[in-house]
């Protein structure tokens, strides 16, 4: 790009000699001060910055600081000596999961399966939910008949996980001599869904029945939690709206159809790419306290994988290129779902 004269200097007919240009004595003083004025509005509104350093610190230590590991899935294993003196071994450990011959490799690959189904299910059955949940709230007129019913959807997200998967194993608990099966299993039975030998046996010994089991736990547990951020964008509707469509005719089901929905397709969009995002990071808390052996074929998914041959293992730099290849995908995931979205609705994260 070429700079001429008359970008800096305008003709002054009074004087008839060149002048400098008040608007690029303007932007010059503003980029000369850029940083003095950057730190006048830090020090005017400190409190808020300050509120920000608890969160930095989590980024850093938790997010960031521990990508420097991230280096032994290119290192030959070695639990004496540092990440950066360990030998480089290439793609040793990418090649040896996705490309291998042996059992490991077919291990990774059903837990990669595993991961994908789940999320997917997930992502089907239950991103769903707490617009429905949402919806369902928006239209119960009694403050408080609406505030007891949110409470007890919000209330099992905030319970841990530990005890959540108890709650879920009591439930569906095979059969001893001195219990019997769990509630949950007995109502299956009375409504012949299974047999009383699978009862007995335990749902959650069974691998066809753990997705199920895990996808509805999921959907009980943060389904109303979830649904705080579509019922927040439901109430920001403008009450004219619905008068509008109620002079034309619309019932409640045309309301939500033709007034709801399209003011909310935004947040929807956001929190779908948000989704697809986290597609393959499943939680392994979840599964880890859920799943067994008898269950790995459905069950096991690329962290748990990792935490069998990682950290209760030796194989700490596959576990790493495992998650790593995890991660990756799912960026990846993220800028395709974004780069679709921006193109197609205008609505975009960046």
């Amino acid at each position: 790009m070429q700079l001429n004269a008359a970008d800096y200097l305008i003709f002054d007919e009074e004087s008839g000699i060149y002048i400098e240009n008040p608007e690029q004595v303007v932007r010059d003083d503003v980029e000369k001060h850029h940083w003095l004025n950057v730190l006048k509005m830090v020090l005017k509104d400190w409190r808020l910055y300050l509120m920000l350093v608890p969160m930095l610190l989590v980024f850093l230590l938790w997010r960031y600081f521990p990508m420097y590991e991230l280096l032994g899935c290119f290192k030959v294993t070695d639990d004496v000596k540092p990440v950066a003196e360990q030998f480089y071994s290439g793609f040793s450990y990418f090649k040896q999961l996705l490309v291998g011959t042996g059992t490991l490799t077919t291990e990774f690959w059903r837990a990669f399966r595993n991961t994908f189904l789940l999320s997917f299910y997930g992502l089907c059955f239950g991103f769903p939910m707490p617009i429905i949940i949402a919806l369902f709230f928006n239209e119960i007129r009694s403050n408080i008949l609406r505030s007891t019913y949110q409470v007890m959807t919000y209330l099992p997200k905030f319970m841990s996980t530990v005890v959540m998967t108890s709650l879920v194993m009591m439930l569906v608990k095979q059969g001893s001599l001195t219990s019997g099966t769990g509630i949950l299993s007995q109502l299956l039975v009375q409504l012949g869904a299974i047999s009383g030998d699978t009862a007995y046996a335990g749902l959650m010994n069974d691998p066809s029945f753990f997705r199920a089991i895990y996808q509805i736990s999921g959907i009980w547990e943060g389904a109303g939690y979830d649904s705080i951020v579509f019922f927040a964008a439901i109430i920001a509707i403008s009450p004219t709206s619905y008068e509008a469509a109620q002079i034309d005719g619309a019932g409640k089901m045309s309301q939500m159809r033709y007034v709801v929905l399209p003011c909310i397709l935004s947040t929807i969009v956001i929190m779908l790419i948000t989704r697809i995002g986290s597609l393959l990071n499943i939680g392994y808390e979840k599964v880890l306290l859920l799943y067994n052996p008898n269950t790995y074929v459905t069950a096991d998914v690329v962290s748990t994988f990792a935490n069998r041959y990682g950290i209760a293992g030796t194989m700490k730099g596959l576990a790493s290129a495992a998650e790593m290849m995890n991660n990756v995908i799912g960026m990846l995931l993220v800028i395709g779902a974004n780069t679709i979205s921006r193109k197609a609705s205008d609505v975009s994260l960046y």
